[in-house]
């Protein structure tokens, strides 16, 4: 029994790191139908950052947290501004191409700043463990499920019960309809490719225990992605659910099932779901007339 909680501890903390990088997929896409390819790699920036400010300039761990979530925020906002704008109403490959070239770009620029060599750093939660049924689990799995919780309980306070909030659900609802009401739409996106950037800030610092930092830890977008599809593109429940169960599955077939499935497991079920229900679990199934 302590090895199932084990197993499932970890893969619910993998998820949710899954889940983090899927709402920035989803909470963009939401707003500006465009896929962005790097958030990934915004996330691997927002673990180098975390890195640099922890043990470049010695910062207590979470005045580093916070310092890593307004750089990439500001980060974010100023992408967005100064080159994703510039190509909205362009076809979407343009766009996909675009957010991938941006990837490899983040990849060789963190490469050129810290380097080739996969760094680490020590957080309150590195060498504890808290036994949960009589099984031990690492308290950087139980971080990582408090730190989303409380994130997404904070997105949630902002998104219902802020100005600002409101106004974002409106303009990803109906562009035209929130700009004749006076809503700076171009602001608001701005503002949640912000939101995006700090999201994945924190999925970084919360993943860095977990692994050695280094520009691969990027590419774990391509699972993200796999869960916000999986969850309905376009649904936050469906993300964060999305990611959680890829975390699950992963964890319980490296275990369980055939050397190597592990690896795999997460894209089987992908197509398993999505040859059943092609809108994702929480995605609503969209029709058109002819």
């Amino acid at each position: 029994m302590s090895q199932v909680i084990q197993i499932f501890m970890s893969g619910l903390a993998e998820g949710c790191i899954y889940a983090l990088v899927a709402l920035g997929f989803v909470l963009i896409y939401k707003a500006t139908e465009m896929v962005n390819f790097a958030q990934g790699d915004l996330m691997m920036l927002g673990a180098f950052v975390g890195y640099f400010l922890i043990v470049g300039l010695g910062a207590n761990y979470w005045i580093a947290l916070v310092g890593a979530v307004v750089i990439m925020a500001v980060f974010s906002y100023a992408l967005d501004v100064f080159v994703l704008r510039r190509v909205i109403g362009q076809p979407q490959f343009a766009v996909v191409m675009l957010t991938i070239g941006l990837g490899f770009v983040f990849r060789a620029a963190a490469s050129m700043i810290w380097g080739a060599n996969p760094l680490a750093f020590v957080t309150p939660f590195t060498d504890g463990t808290t036994s949960i049924g009589g099984a031990p689990i690492p308290d950087v799995s139980l971080s990582i499920v408090a730190g989303t919780a409380v994130l997404c309980g904070l997105l949630f306070a902002l998104f219902q019960y802020t100005p600002v909030g409101v106004a974002m659900q409106a303009a990803s609802q109906n562009q035209l309809a929130a700009y004749y009401m006076g809503i700076p739409v171009k602001r608001i996106f701005a503002l949640i490719w912000a939101i995006s950037g700090g999201v994945a800030a924190v999925a970084g610092i919360l993943l860095a225990p977990l692994t050695l930092i280094d520009t691969s830890i990027g590419f774990l977008g391509l699972k993200a992605f796999a869960a916000a599809v999986l969850g309905g593109f376009g649904s936050i429940p469906g993300a964060l659910a999305g990611g959680i169960a890829i975390g699950l599955i992963e964890q319980f077939s490296g275990v369980y099932l055939m050397d190597g499935f592990k690896d795999i497991a997460a894209y089987v079920v992908l197509l398993l779901v999505l040859f059943v229900r092609p809108q994702g679990l929480f995605g609503a199934a969209a029709r058109k007339r002819v």
